[in-house]
């Protein structure tokens, strides 16, 4: 890509409360304790963060409530005022509503006006989407700075009346896997001391002919009372195609900018869950790189999730160090991916 180099400034984040182990699930949800076992071994993940209250389904957070907090903190973190914001661009699942976008929302709420405003609908690698719709737009004429916004509130779509004991895999395993949360960053055209030069951004639809790994519904007023589930997940078929395709996007990515394995400082790995973490590890091999992850402590909240990595990846980084991160959408395949160089 011609243009000038696109710098991360900064990167916020924000949870809607504490954590809820895997232990609070099954009290809630009267679970054998072997359950737990099973979620700690085969699963991996042992707290998320909940934008419910998980006793009576009430609603604590909405995702522009969180996305503020989190473009808050990158605005302060980055020295960038509302006013030197030229875009904004968010991805996510899980809107707020189909209108206003939460992207717009979130704008409106941190002072930001008389910008482009984009909002993308994606599941996991929606962020990584909009870094690069960002990357491409900012050419420090018409465009020098912009936030990027990412998050997801699955907890919406939990019915905590639900008896968990009787939910077939492709359901149960959503109310383990799946928390709430946001994540921001400021990338602009111009550098400051600590920031890191974005090299490149890559994302593909590779998902022709091939059924969606995941699901989640929209019911208006003619289809609410439907019996399709509001959230599916096909954790199977996710576990078998998301390493191979994590190897892929980082393979083009190495390419593109003639980077060798042994160049890479970190690894921000896709973070579907703990266990699938450590395969796609295993399966990329890197081990001169230090991982990146959260996805054990946060559970996989969507498109906030390479906020997270970005920001613990990003206060460790040094001036020539440089990170690589993936991210892989499953409802329809599409691969994704970044790198990082600091300067």
């Amino acid at each position: 890509m011609s243009g000038p180099d696109v710098h991360l400034l900064s990167v916020g984040t924000a949870l809607p409360g504490p954590p809820v182990t895997n232990a609070d699930l099954a009290r809630r949800f009267g679970m054998d304790p072997l359950w737990e076992q099973w979620v700690d071994t085969f699963i991996g993940t042992t707290s998320r963060h909940l934008s419910i209250d998980l006793d009576s389904g009430v609603p604590k957070a909405e995702l522009a409530d969180l996305g503020e907090r989190a473009g808050r903190i990158a605005l302060v973190d980055a020295g960038v005022k509302a006013g030197d914001i030229d875009l904004v661009v968010m991805g996510t699942s899980t809107p707020d509503r189909l209108m206003p976008t939460t992207a717009n929302v979130v704008a409106d709420r941190l002072g930001i006006d008389q910008v482009a405003s984009y909002q993308l609908q994606s599941g996991c690698s929606g962020a990584v989407q909009a870094l690069d719709v960002a990357r491409r737009l900012l050419d420090g004429d018409r465009f020098r700075t912009a936030l990027v916004l990412g998050g997801d509130v699955v907890a919406r779509f939990y019915d905590t009346s639900q008896d968990l004991r009787k939910l077939p895999p492709a359901q149960l395993v959503n109310f383990v896997l799946f928390g709430d949360g946001a994540g921001a960053a400021v990338l602009s055209t111009d550098p400051v001391p600590g920031s890191a030069i974005l090299r490149t951004t890559a994302t593909r639809l590779v998902g022709l002919g091939s059924a969606p790994g995941a699901t989640l519904e929209w019911f208006g007023p003619n289809d609410r009372h439907s019996n399709r589930p509001p959230a599916t997940e096909d954790y199977k078929a996710i576990e078998e195609r998301v390493p191979t395709m994590a190897r892929e996007v980082l393979g083009e990515i190495l390419s593109s900018l003639s980077w060798n394995g042994e160049d890479i400082d970190y690894l921000l790995p896709p973070q579907l869950s703990g266990r699938m973490t450590e395969k796609v590890m295993a399966l990329l091999g890197l081990p001169s790189a230090t991982e990146v992850s959260c996805v054990a402590e946060t559970g996989n909240n969507g498109n906030a999730l390479v906020f997270f990595q970005l920001e613990r990846a990003f206060d460790k980084m040094v001036r020539g160090e440089r990170a690589v991160g993936v991210a892989i959408e499953s409802s329809k395949w599409i691969r994704s991916g970044f790198a990082l160089e600091g300067i």
